[in-house]
Parts: C-alpha cells; sequence; structure tokens
C-alpha cells in the first residue's frame, strides 16, 4: 500500500524582516525566492504540461486565504473530510479482511470451477491491480488537482466509487469479470478522495501536522471497513452477501458527492508561503522603479492617491488576517523557522539535490537506489497482506491457527498504523537519514525471518512489527523525498517512486505462480527471495547516503556547501 505522506506540505524560508515590510522590492526577485514554497501535487514535467507555468502565474488568484472563510466552517470541513475518507481512502487494502467473503460467496467458480489454487489466483490478481492502481492515479490525481481543484477531485472520486460498488455487487449477472473491475475502481476512487484533502491542513496553518495526521488515521483506519463488513456477514449467516453491502456502500459516494458541492471548498487553500508572498508583493498593479518612486509620487493625481490609499489599508488588513491566522508573533516565527532549520541539520542530507533539476535528481542514485529499495518492499508489503492466510496455513500446516492469525492481521492493520502516528514524526524529525534508513533495513529484514518461522509467537511478532513498520516505512520515503530533493520538484520525483513501485507490483502475479504453483504451496522460497533482495539492495541504499552525508558534512563544516546546494 501507498500513498503521499506528507510530513509538511512547504519548506521554510528565512525571510528578512526588512524586506518582508518593503514596498519598493523588485517583484521578480520576491517571486523568485517564493515561487518554491508551492508544494504541486502535479507530477509532470514543465516541458509534458504547457499550462503549468501559466497556472502557476494564476495559482493565487485560483486558491484563496483561510482567513477568507468562516472558522466554524473550516472546522466542518475538516471534520467532515476525515469522516469521509475514513469510509473511502484505502478501503482496497482491507482485501485480506474481504478476500475470505468473496471466496464464500463463490467469486470466480464459473471460471475455476471449483479449483481452489485457481480461485486463490484470480483474487490476488484483483487485489494487485487495485494495488499498482492506487500507486499510479497519483499522476492523474495531481495534475487534475493542480488545475481544476480540490472539489473536482472529490466528484471524480464519487463517481468511480459508484462504478466499483455497482460492478461488485453485480459481479455474477456482468459479462466481463466485474470483480476485477470494481475492485480497481474503488482503488481509483480513494486516490481522488485522499489526496484532495491535503489542502485542507492550510485550513489551519498553526494546525497543519494535526490535521495531516488526521487524515492519515483515516487512511490507515479505512482498511477495517472490509472487516466490519466480515463481521456482520458472519453474524448475518451470511444472508448479507456481498451484494447487498456494495448497494449499501454507495451511500458514501453520494455523501461525498453531496458535500463536495455545497460544503468542501471549490479551491484549495493557499499554504502558509503563499499568504506570505500575496503581503510581499507590490502595493500597487504596476508599481514604478524604486529609483522613479519619489518622482511618480509627485505626479499622481487625487484619484490615484486615494486608489493607493484603499490598497495600502486592503494590505494592511491582509497581514492583520494572516497574523493572527497564524497565531503567533514574529518572535515565535523566528523560533519556528529556527526549529525546522535545525530538524533539516540533524538529517545530514537536506538540500542536497536541491539545486538540481528534477531529471538530473531521477539520474543520481539518490534516487535509483530508494526507488529500488520501494520497489521491493511495497512489493513484498502488498504481497503478504494478498496471501496471509495461505501462507500461514503452510508454516503452521493449520487451517485453524491461519484463521486466528488472519483475523488478528484484520484488527492489527488500521490500528497500527494510528498508533504509530505520533511516534512516526518524532522519529523522523529528531534523528539522521542513515538512521532512519538504517532502522528500516534492519526492521524488514526481522520481518522477513520472522515471517518463515513456524512458530505461532513468530506470527504474531511478525504481524505486530509488520503494522508498525508499514505506516513508518511510507512517511520516511516520502521524507526522504522531501529533505532529498526538495518541494520544488517533490510531486515529479516522490511521483515517480510511488508510480515505478506500483508498476512494479503487478510481479506479485508472478510471485502467486511460484507459490501455488512452481513451490507447490510453500511461501518460504518466495519470502526469501524478497528477503534477500530487499536486504542487498537496502544495505546499498544505507551505505550510500551514510558515505554522502559524512562527505556533505566535512564540506559544510569546510563552508564549501551552503545549506541545500549540496552535491552528488
Amino acid at each position: 500500500m501507498s500513498l503521499q505522506r506528507v510530513a509538511s506540505l512547504e519548506t521554510f524560508v528565512n525571510v528578512p524582516t526588512e524586506r518582508r515590510r518593503s514596498r519598493q522590492g523588485s517583484v521578480s526577485s520576491v517571486a523568485a525566492s517564493e515561487r518554491a514554497r508551492k508544494l504541486t501535487f502535479n507530477p509532470l514535467p514543465e516541458s509534458w504540461d504547457p499550462a503549468f507555468v501559466d497556472d502557476q502565474d494564476r495559482h493565487l488568484a485560483q486558491s484563496q486565504g483561510a482567513f477568507e472563510v468562516p472558522q466554524w466552517k473550516r472546522i466542518l470541513q475538516v471534520g467532515v473530510t476525515v469522516v469521509l475518507c475514513l469510509f473511502s481512502a484505502g478501503i482496497v487494502f482491507g482485501y485480506a479482511a474481504l478476500k475470505p467473503v468473496l471466496k464464500k460467496e463463490g467469486a470466480y467458480q464459473d471460471i475455476c470451477n471449483g479449483e481452489d489454487t485457481c480461485v486463490e489466483i484470480h483474487l490476488n490478481l484483483m487485489f494487485t491491480v487495485a494495488a499498482v492502481t492506487t500507486n499510479v492515479a497519483a499522476l492523474p490525481v495531481g495534475a487534475i488537482l493542480d488545475h481544476y481543484g480540490p472539489r473536482a477531485c472529490g466528484v471524480i472520486g464519487s463517481v468511480f466509487l459508484t462504478i466499483g460498488a455497482l460492478f461488485i455487487s453485480f459481479a455474477r449477472s456482468l459479462p466481463f469479470d466485474a470483480f476485477l473491475a470494481g475492485y480497481l475502481f474503488l482503488a481509483l476512487g480513494g486516490p481522488f478522495t485522499y489526496i484532495s484533502s491535503f489542502q485542507l491542513s492550510n485550513a489551519f496553518p498553526a494546525h497543519s501536522g494535526l490535521i495531516l495526521a488526521l487524515l492519515t488515521g483515516a487512511f490507515d483506519a479505512s482498511s477495517a471497513l472490509f472487516l466490519v463488513y466480515r463481521i456482520i456477514y458472519g453474524k448475518s449467516g451470511g444472508t448479507f452477501g456481498h451484494h447487498k453491502f456494495f448497494l449499501v456502500y454507495l451511500v458514501v459516494p453520494v455523501v461525498i458527492l453531496g458535500f463536495q458541492l455545497t460544503l468542501l471548498p471549490r479551491r484549495s487553500y493557499k499554504t502558509v508561503g503563499e499568504m506570505i508572498e500575496e503581503i510581499e508583493g507590490p502595493v500597487y498593479d504596476d508599481p514604478p522603479a524604486a529609483s522613479d518612486a519619489e518622482d511618480a509620487d509627485d505626479q499622481v493625481d487625487e484619484q490615484t492617491a486615494l486608489l493607493r490609499e484603499e490598497q495600502r489599508e486592503r494590505r494592511e488588513s491582509i497581514v492583520h488576517n494572516i497574523e493572527e491566522l497564524l497565531g503567533s508573533s514574529d518572535v515565535d516565527k523566528n523560533k519556528q523557522v529556527q526549529r525546522e532549520e535545525a530538524r533539516n541539520e540533524k538529517s545530514g542530507v537536506w538540500g542536497v539535490m536541491h539545486n538540481r533539476t528534477a531529471w538530473e535528481q531521477i539520474r543520481s542514485p539518490w534516487f535509483v537506489l530508494v526507488c529500488l529499495f520501494t520497489v521491493v518492499q511495497m512489493t513484498r508489503i502488498n504481497y503478504f497482506v494478498a496471501t496471509i492466510r495461505p501462507q500461514y496455513e503452510a508454516i503452521l500446516g493449520s487451517s485453524q491457527k491461519a484463521i486466528e492469525i488472519n483475523n488478528f492481521f484484520d484488527l492489527a492493520l488500521p490500528l497500527g498504523g494510528i498508533i504509530s502516528i505520533p511516534f512516526i514524526g518524532v522519529i523522523l524529525d529528531h534523528t539522521s537519514a542513515v538512521a532512519v534508513l538504517a532502522t528500516l533495513v534492519t526492521v524488514a529484514t526481522t520481518i522477513g525471518v520472522l515471517g518463515v518461522l513456524p512458530y505461532t509467537w513468530a506470527a504474531y511478532a511478525n504481524i505486530v512489527l509488520f503494522v508498525l513498520y508499514r505506516p513508518f516505512y511510507y512517511t520516511a520515503v516520502s521524507d526522504y523525498s522531501a529533505k532529498v530533493f526538495g518541494f520544488r520538484t517533490f510531486g515529479k520525483v516522490y511521483g515517480a517512486i510511488i508510480c515505478l513501485s506500483g508498476l512494479f507490483n503487478f510481479s506479485q502475479s508472478g510471485l502467486d505462480f511460484l507459490f501455488h504453483r512452481t513451490f507447490q504451496g510453500d511461501p518460504v522460497p518466495v519470502d526469501l527471495l524478497l528477503l534477500a533482495l530487499g536486504l542487498v539492495i537496502g544495505f546499498c541504499l544505507v551505505g550510500f547516503v551514510a558515505v554522502k552525508a559524512r562527505a556533505l558534512k566535512s564540506k559544510r563544516e569546510m563552508g564549501l556547501v551552503g545549506n541545500g546546494h549540496g552535491e552528488y
């Protein structure tokens, strides 16, 4: 599983107070210095997207400041969005709980003639396609969000969720593989709902971290929807089948559509950087050069003077509203900047590729190694989710124990994401990148070893580590991308990592064939193969980053490299 997990929606740039209040500064210099503050969700390079540059210029007009919307409405928007994400964002990753129900309901029995292995492979392919779709969807979602705003994304997401629910509900009556197609559309609907909600963290800039944590928690907890359904299915004695459940689920996209057209914002909220840029912009629409300002002031008539006075008053009003929204004094803001700079320095790699183009970043070992590591780990994670029960049936030699472990996993998966949220931010903010990556490799290796041991205690320990590791891993990758590559190219670089990793998830079908056919239902060889690949690539990644971080630290201590201008 993966979707963007962003710890911070913009970078901090320490703008001197004098320039902040200057009314005669160069417009071009201000624009250049502040442009990087906007985090674009569009992963397409400017050369592929001709409208990108024009959209940047129009962005401030298209977006809105949080102070323009009443506080009660913003609170309601955040609360409603968290609930909507809880029922839509990542429901396809509750596959392990839905799978037993679909098997009992006779999914793919007509195609497989009752052969269990055939049914297993078809159902796992359904999940594989959904997992790939979720990651690849970051490309169109980012572009649509940047061009058309969050409301368009929400409406599209509700349409996809509706199609997916209808396909699965009437799968037996449709002349194509409606289970696979329906699950694919459910996987598409999630990102359109979830990714477009990130901008709501700017509704309360002083609490943006809390809002992002709530949205991330809702994403993780959404996988429990199918767990709740499986319990209801069991209590009903099988009478509340998938046909009825997915018809009832149609309420969710209808509610999403209703809120998108009424309560939720049509335009994205401006980031702190964009609001500061608005303060630092020119007082007048067409300001004269600084050297001619005095002569121009002598030539203005009374009407122009009144207009300028009105613009000054409006500017002062905006400044007051923004400072009230941030809820902090200049001293507090400076402390916030200092804390952020301390965190960046602590990472040891911050800014190492910030001055490079997206193509140079993608060609570098910084990208290649983390992308390869993500490919292997994402494949391992999604493969384990898809095959947990048959794996433990083979490893423990007991169907009953495998069912108990599967039930524990269904409950632990959403809880692990929620419980780990507060600790992930602390670890990433106070630990170097090398230590974080080394922890990822160590825990992944431990999970791999526990996963092949034929003991019940090892199975439960494996699941506990797995559900805590999964959110930490994805957040660490996005944090690494932001610190190493910067926010200017974040959408392109991080989007490429997730997209490529998602595409490689199609290899799960091959792993399924090896597991069920080649190795006659023995999961250990496949697990050891994935373990070895992850360990080798992880070792190379940690070694490379450690060497480069040490060299970068030495250069900075000698003053050869400025912060944010590293070399690879």
